[in-house]
């Protein structure tokens, strides 16, 4: 690294081309750089080399010094010699360094790959047309591109298990299996859950786990994500859709306040599974097993699919209307949510404004697991308090807001998304106040509310999130909400313009952060289309400014609060 924390970038010679890479990056990344790809299998970017498959070998050279003097040796013309391996190296295991050559499409190294190629299909299975993973193979994608379409193997294959339940989410066809050890890797390194390894030897070879243990942490799907063929599948997901039919869009996990992205994987309307996406400043390319199933709730027979008004079905706008009439009567107190999105969460506060209400949110909170799970189970509880929504980390309960109803002092309740219930509110409380209920499922609040107003999930609208290392990440809707529902961020700007003089139509969330945009604060002068997908972490200078800053709940990074504690208040 420089001193100004940037690599150093050298030139190495690209199949007889000059280009710049960074200092001591393997040849395969140094490649993809500049366009070339280096067909891989055990290689992964996020593990440790292990130079198994052999199938990102290339020719790699050095310009010659004589051994005696250093000086560079010359050809006739007066350009130095270039010094050929004698055979073929593998390029995950090869970092690049000053001048150094390397050829990755010659003859040799062609040869090389086909014969590897041979190898692993000797013994594979020809069911490519039923493998989960067709589509997403890289054995079948380098099969066609470096191998040489026909097989001189005439003996029996050697058949291997099929079926082989490794957990209670990863299912193994070990006969696919072509022995590249991510997954083992993985288990090792990431998750911390060292369970898998190969026994028996050569073509006999088996992946299993050890005996007495199963691959039953949080992360095991990852082994599915990062096997390079249709070896280990998801039990979930096996044989449910072809991946070439699903539409992909990037959503981020709302399990924790890590904010993993995510990718969504839906077809005509129905979610079939969730996948991690890139993003090394937050996780990696990695996920939970159990933020893959979050969309499975939102498909229960307790959801709320009407807007109401006492009962009766109304529209969104009738809907809208009377929780305007009840927020006007006064004495208003609002109940957040930290699962709202930035922008819900902005035109909350307007609305609190406009009634002179309380703001009041609780903390959920459970067991971390110091990788991507996060004690604080909310995605976006550090948007509430950059918006100016609540001033302070909130309680686990609303024992102070009990007391206010009891006392009188708050007539009218706007809950998003919370059973008071369980946070301190009996039964008998909520029927001395007018509640307006906005929240995905019926509970004992919707049941007693005057107004219902049906929300959508992360999956069915678009949005953002302030993750717990204060960066902002926005997310797409994947799929349509159920019939004649629309985001609750129109529903809420509704309500606000019926509260004041401004135009009561749904406004798009750009238009949201136009004025989101106008505000003082970290948010000032963004705009909705300058969030790039792989989020924008907030300036520390302005965080700085906030006295919530200091509180190590809040688990900034160490950077960031170092910086943040050297500015100025």
């Amino acid at each position: 690294m420089s001193a100004n924390g940037t690599s150093e970038m050298i030139t190495i010679n690209l199949d007889g081309r000059e280009v710049e890479v960074p200092k001591g990056m393997n040849a395969i990344e140094a490649a993809k750089l500049h366009g070339k790809e280096i067909p891989h299998y055990c290689y992964h970017p996020k593990l440790s080399i292990a130079g198994n498959c052999r199938m990102c070998l290339i020719e790699m050279g050095m310009p010659m010094r004589d051994r005696g003097t250093g000086e560079p040796v010359l050809d006739e013309q007066g350009v130095q010699k270039i010094g050929w391996g004698p055979k073929p190296v593998i390029g995950c295991a090869t970092d690049v360094s000053p001048g150094m050559h390397l050829r990755t499409d010659s003859e040799s190294v062609k040869e090389a790959r086909n014969g590897v190629t041979e190898f692993l299909l000797i013994n594979h299975p020809l069911d490519c047309p039923i493998c989960d993973q067709a589509g997403e193979c890289r054995l079948q994608e380098f099969s066609a591109d470096h191998g040489r379409g026909y097989s001189r193997f005439i003996e029996d294959k050697n058949v291997k298990p099929k079926r082989t339940v490794l957990g209670p989410r990863v299912t193994l066809d070990d006969e696919r299996c072509i022995l590249c050890s991510r997954c083992v890797r993985f288990s090792q390194e990431v998750a911390k859950d060292d369970v898998l390894g190969f026994v028996d030897r050569g073509t006999y070879s088996t992946l299993t786990c050890y005996p007495g243990k199963e691959l039953a942490n949080n992360y095991s799907l990852n082994t599915v994500d990062i096997c390079p063929v249709g070896a280990l599948t998801s039990t979930d997901f096996r044989f449910k859709m072809r991946v070439w039919f699903l539409k992909r869009t990037n959503s981020i996990c709302t399990e924790s306040s890590v904010g993993a992205n995510t990718t969504v994987w839906s077809r005509e309307g129905k979610i079939y599974r969730i996948t991690p996406r890139r993003n090394d400043a937050v996780n990696d390319t990695w996920m939970t097993d159990s933020g893959r199933d979050l969309f499975k709730p939102f498909e229960s027979d307790d959801r709320l699919t009407h807007y109401t008004v006492d009962g009766v079905h109304q529209s969104p706008e009738i809907a809208a209307k009377a929780a305007a009439e009840l927020l006007r009567a006064g004495s208003v107190a609002v109940v957040g949510s930290a699962h709202s999105t930035v922008e819900e969460q902005f035109i909350l506060e307007e609305i609190a404004k406009k009634t002179g209400a309380s703001v009041s949110m609780v903390k959920h909170e459970g067991e971390g697991d110091g990788i991507l799970l996060s004690e604080d189970r909310s995605p976006n509880l550090r948007g509430a308090l950059l918006n100016g929504l609540i001033s302070e980390l909130p309680k686990g309960d609303l024992t102070l807001l009990a007391a206010q109803v009891d006392s009188g002092a708050v007539k009218t309740l706007l809950v998003v998304n919370e059973d008071l219930t369980q946070l301190g509110l009996t039964e008998a409380q909520l029927g001395q106040v007018k509640i307006i209920y906005l929240g995905a499922f019926a509970n004992a609040v919707s049941q007693v509310a005057q107004v219902v107003l049906p929300s959508l999930s992360v999956f069915e609208k678009s949005g953002s999130f302030v993750n717990q290392n204060f960066r902002l990440q926005k997310f797409a809707a994947a799929v349509p909400g159920p019939r004649g529902l629309i985001a609750e961020l129109g529903v809420l700007a509704m309500v606000e313009a019926l509260l004041g003089e401004g135009n009561s139509q749904a406004p798009t969330i750009a238009q949201v952060w136009e004025r989101i945009g106008q505000t003082e604060g970290v948010f000032a002068g963004l705009a909705w289309q300058k969030i790039p997908e792989e989020g924008l972490k907030l300036e520390a200078g302005s965080l700085a400014k906030l006295n919530f800053v200091e509180s190590k709940n809040l688990k900034l990074d160490p950077a960031a609060l170092e910086a943040a504690q050297a500015l100025p208040a």
